[in-house]
């Protein structure tokens, strides 16, 4: 049985509570003689400015590099915020990771389980079944274009620069990745971008257009413009079924896509480079997009389901291992079919749980979903 190296980047605020229950889930599995794991801990973000005076250091981006894959929980909060240079601030920690590894695929699902159905801001009707997937990219545009700078022009005013930037081969690879995931799913893709007001946005359709006809002409293609993305996500979104985007649109409308499922505390995401000619892995990271909380954090409070739905996401992706996936993903529903809640996901009728307790339930379904199967 083939040992999965696993490095655990915990972060500030609630980080360090979900990641504990994917760490217990893990062990579980190990328990249950299912696979077998080598954990490494090391620190991002604020815990590490404290302890280290920056948000990554060239020894964590090195033990990241030998992984088979990350897991991270989340980064920042008041304690950092606007203190010292911008790059030194927490959420440079994982945009380190990201530049350093490569992490270029941005995969966020935004999958609405029928037991939360209600929970959504949306009627019922129009979340239920909802399985969107939506593609990022993740290491160009306009986080990363330079320059980005703050001057003081001559007349005393202060001018603030973001420069938005990708190429062709940029635009290529993530939607090569939407494409070829779409082709297990629904076979159609949205690509979102600005065309009509922004030249990235034309070069970005103009290049998908292109790929699509030369190599998926099998998969569906919808242009969407970027603001009329966000209006159909709320209006009719279970018309989606891959949608790709850069790394801004991407950022936003993955926070749109992730409330239509009850609760941000439930969506996951994995964040994944190129395939490596010489081993045939890829560089992999996986985290929840719910932030550090910080105003619940150390409470018991947080919702740690989208921290194991990452994990979920490594198994299938990273570890070869979607058996093990299925069932984590079968244990989620079943756990909220028996009605557990956290307190941002309770409804009247629910039994709300800490943090800790939704941990070890969703292990213990596992264990007899898997048990059953064995």
């Amino acid at each position: 049985m083939k040992t999965h190296k696993i490095l655990t980047l915990a972060g500030d605020g609630i980080g360090p509570e979900v990641l504990a229950e994917a760490v217990r889930f893990l062990k579980r599995l190990e328990a249950l003689g299912l696979a077998r794991f080598e954990f490494e801990d090391d620190l991002a973000g604020g815990a590490s400015i404290d302890a280290r005076g920056v948000p990554l250091s060239p020894e964590t981006l090195a033990r990241a590099k030998l992984a088979d894959a990350v897991l991270f929980g989340a980064v920042g909060g008041p304690k950092w915020d606007g203190k010292g240079p911008y790059h030194l601030r927490p959420e440079q920690g994982i945009l380190g990771l990201r530049q350093g590894l490569g992490l270029y695929a941005n995969l966020r699902p935004a999958r609405c389980y029928a037991p939360l159905a209600a929970a959504s801001s949306l009627k019922q009707e129009l979340v239920e079944g909802l399985d969107i997937l939506i593609v990022r990219e993740l290491t160009g545009g306009v986080y990363f274009g330079q320059p980005k700078e703050i001057v003081t022009l001559e007349d005393g005013q202060r001018r603030a620069t973001d420069t938005q930037v990708y190429t062709t081969s940029e635009i290529e690879r993530i939607a090569r990745v939407a494409f070829e995931l779409a082709r297990s799913r629904g076979n159609f893709v949205h690509s979102a971008e600005k065309n009509n007001v922004m030249r990235t946005g034309s070069l970005w359709k103009e290049t998908v257009t292109e790929l699509h006809a030369a190599e998926y002409a099998d998969v569906t293609l919808h242009h969407i413009l970027a603001d009329n993305c966000g209006m159909q996500l709320v209006r009719r979104p279970k018309q989606f079924d891959v949608m790709v985007m850069d790394n801004l649109f991407g950022d936003i409308l993955s926070d749109v896509a992730a409330m239509l499922t009850g609760s941000l505390g439930m969506l996951p995401s994995a964040s994944l480079g190129a395939v490596s000619p010489a081993t045939g892995k890829r560089a992999a990271l996986y985290e929840p997009i719910h932030g550090t909380a910080p105003d619940i954090a150390g409470q018991n409070k947080a919702n740690p389901l989208a921290m194991l739905a990452s994990t979920e996401m490594m198994l299938r992706y990273s570890l070869d291992e979607a058996p093990l996936a299925d069932a984590l993903s079968s244990a989620i529903e079943a756990v909220l079919a028996r009605g557990l809640r956290t307190p941002d996901i309770a409804a009247p009728g629910t039994t709300v749980v800490g943090t800790a307790e939704m941990g070890a339930a969703v292990a213990e379904e596992v264990a007899n979903i898997l048990e059953v199967a064995a």
